[in-house]
């Protein structure tokens, strides 16, 4: 591969029409926008924002959402806009069973979508108000998400999970773990987003400090790389793995781990079409309980030029120190917030559409996701990581 490379976009047709979308955090400003992976799952909002009978809005890949909970608990995604005349049903009411519009009264049984009744029917209308169905998208809670599956365009109505592809979930290794979660919305399109999240080379200038690392710790690391691939035929599981390593000495909170024993090992994967998922083993001394920590971290895009970035981690390291959670949540938010920031900041040169280059060896990773990317929307090309790689760099 060249030394340099410039980003290109994955789709010659929609990702080079760029669509200008305002950004509310760059008051008159626009961002470049990106083609987006249909036929997925994606985390639309966190369960507890919704209690039985309550709704609330959200939207994912551009696509406007009533996310809601019936009263039996069951969770449901719903297109926000009403098949009769377009008004968002988010306008209407929801009694705790169905959705009714606010401008005809249209009901719906929200989880699959059915039209139950159409109040201005007569004895002499022959419509069948069952036959008429809202948009409704396969919504399921894991790890305190709402994820929901949006299908490809003209897909149809999905009416079988069994079929669609496993919701991700973070890896737990015992009965007992704590688990905490965060997010911040970033004003770039989801690939900025995503080659941002598994870039190596910026920890210590973005995250310096005492708790983490700084730019005197930086020294050359050797990391091995091998391909990741599934049995969908589309390559949508497809992605990288970070070979099982010891973790960076330069990294305090990995450091802390050393009080459970010597043998402390962490994997990084990376599956499309947002997913990173890390995982530390800690053998326990005296043959307990081993130890371990893992997290999954999702860059889910809002629209064609925004996205958001979720972190659910579990972990049953510390189990009994009080006050773990407030101090990782705490010191995990600093971390977070120092991307977010980053990115905001990177959002003002990227509104004037430079060239930019990704470079051998650190930032690989992001080239592969390109082509792992292209690879699916087209359907045509190999894995670009076809063996196991040794890569190198300093940070």
């Amino acid at each position: 591969m060249p030394l340099l490379q410039v980003v290109q976009p994955v789709s010659q047709t929609s990702i080079l029409a760029t669509m200008k979308l305002r950004d509310d955090n760059l008051p008159g400003a626009t961002q470049p926008a990106t083609e987006l992976i249909f036929g997925e799952w994606y985390p639309a909002m966190r369960g507890d924002a919704v209690r039985a009978g309550e709704t609330a809005t959200a939207l994912l890949l551009g696509v406007p959402l009533l996310m809601g909970r019936r009263r039996d608990g069951a969770v449901f995604a719903m297109r926000d806009l009403c098949p009769h005349r377009g008004i968002p049903l988010s306008a209407g009411w929801f009694d705790g069973n169905e959705v009714q519009c606010k401008y005809h009264g249209w009901r719906f049984e929200p989880c699959g979508g059915q039209c139950t009744e159409i109040p201005s029917l007569t004895q002499f209308d022959v419509l069948q108000p069952n036959k008429i169905y809202a948009g409704a998208y396969p919504c399921v809670e894991r790890d305190g998400h709402l994820w929901v599956y949006l299908p490809e365009a003209g897909a149809g109505r999905i009416t079988d999970l069994n079929k669609l592809p496993p919701v991700p979930e973070v890896p737990k290794f015992s009965a007992k773990f704590r688990s905490a979660h965060l997010s911040a919305e970033l004003p770039c399109n989801v690939d900025h987003g995503i080659i941002g999240l598994m870039d190596p080379a910026h920890g210590p200038f973005v995250h310096q400090a005492w708790w983490w690392r700084s730019r005197a710790s930086i020294h050359e690391k050797t990391k091995k790389f091998e391909p990741v691939t599934g049995e969908r035929a589309d390559g949508g599981d497809a992605g990288f793995r970070m070979a099982s390593h010891a973790p960076s000495a330069n990294s305090a909170p990995y450091r802390l781990l050393g009080v459970y024993g010597s043998e402390i090992t962490t994997t990084i994967d990376f599956v499309l079409p947002n997913r990173r998922f890390e995982t530390i083993r800690a053998g326990a001394r005296g043959g307990g309980e081993d130890k371990w920590f893992a997290s999954l971290t999702t860059v889910t895009p809002i629209t064609p030029s925004t996205c958001r970035i979720d972190v659910v981690a579990a972990w049953n390291v510390f189990y009994n120190v009080p006050f773990v959670k407030p101090i990782a949540k705490f010191f995990g938010a600093r971390f977070v917030r120092q991307d977010q920031e980053t990115m905001v900041e990177q959002a003002e040169g990227l509104r004037f559409r430079p060239a930019m280059m990704l470079i051998d060896d650190a930032d690989l990773p992001a080239k592969w996701y390109f082509a792992l990317k292209q690879r699916r929307l087209t359907g045509q090309g190999d894995h670009p990581l076809k063996e196991p790689v040794e890569l190198h760099w300093r940070s």
